[in-house]
Formats: C-alpha cells, structure tokens, sequence
C-alpha cells in the first residue's frame, strides 16, 4: 500500500478522474494525500520601453489565474476528504513536470497520480510530448496514469 501519494489536479475532466482514481485504490487512513495545482506562469515578454507594462500584465494574469486555481483546488480537498482521505493541498507556480518532481523529492512520494487526456490526436501528443510522459521519465517514482475507461480511445 502507498502511504504518501501527489496527485497531479487542475480542475479538467481529466484530472478529476485522477481524484477518482485515487479514492478507487482506497489508501489506508494514515495515507499522506498530496493534492497539487501548478499554475503555468505567461512568458515574459520584454521587449525595450515595454518591459514594465508586460511585466504588470503577467503578474496580473498569473494572480488571476492563482485565484481561479484556488478554488478548483478546494473543490478536490473536498472530494478526497469527503471520502475520508488524509489531504494536503498545494499551490504551485512553474512548470508542472518540475514541480512535480521537486515534490516527490522534498515529500517521499511514492506514488504520483495524473489523469490523462485521450481525445487529443496521437500526433499532437507525440508531437509535443505530455506531462505524464515527461514525468516517468524525471520522477523516482511510481506513475499513475488515469484515463476514463467509458471514453472510446480511438478518436
């Protein structure tokens, strides 16, 4: 049985089947449920006398889109502790495949859990790679990757 899981959320359909799936496996109570939201920050763009409004405009965005994540964060705390999970939640800035890694370092994961998207062509996904891919390859741990089983993976 894992005793310490991150599961990787952002409120899409798809990362709320990895909240599922974690509730599935039925960790013990005792079991360290991390629940992390990395917000993406917006390239900067610096170009001459522009610098200081682009700059503005980023933090802006970023502080709204940390906001929006607030509030999808606590809707999965709340799904998993309903369920009588033991949850601790993160807010996160960067990139999500190196954040998740340095959490699974500093927190002894043992188990991470992403949910992943199969209505994206498989050209696209190879083409631009996917998190879940990137992350068994940086984390030394176990990956879950989560999909729904009713969704007809052929599209």
């Amino acid at each position: 049985m894992y005793s310490k899981i991150l599961i990787a959320y952002n409120g899409t359909p798809e990362s709320r089947i990895a909240l599922h799936e974690c509730i599935r496996l039925t960790p013990d109570k005792t079991a360290e449920i991390h629940l992390v939201v990395v917000v993406i920050p917006p390239p900067y763009l610096l170009v001459g006398e522009y610098a200081a409004a682009a700059v503005l405009s980023v933090e802006e965005g970023l502080a709204a889109e940390k906001q929006k994540m607030e509030k999808e964060i606590a809707e999965g705390q709340a799904l998993l502790t309903a369920a009588g999970l033991n949850v601790t939640s993160h807010l996160e800035v960067g990139e999500p495949a190196d954040v998740i890694e340095e959490m699974v370092d500093r927190l002894g994961i043992e188990l991470v859990i992403v949910g992943h998207a199969r209505h994206k062509p498989f050209a696209l996904r190879w083409w631009r790679g996917s998190v879940d891919a990137v992350l068994v390859e940086k984390v030394r741990c176990s990956v879950l990757v989560a999909s729904d089983r009713n969704r007809n993976g052929s599209k």
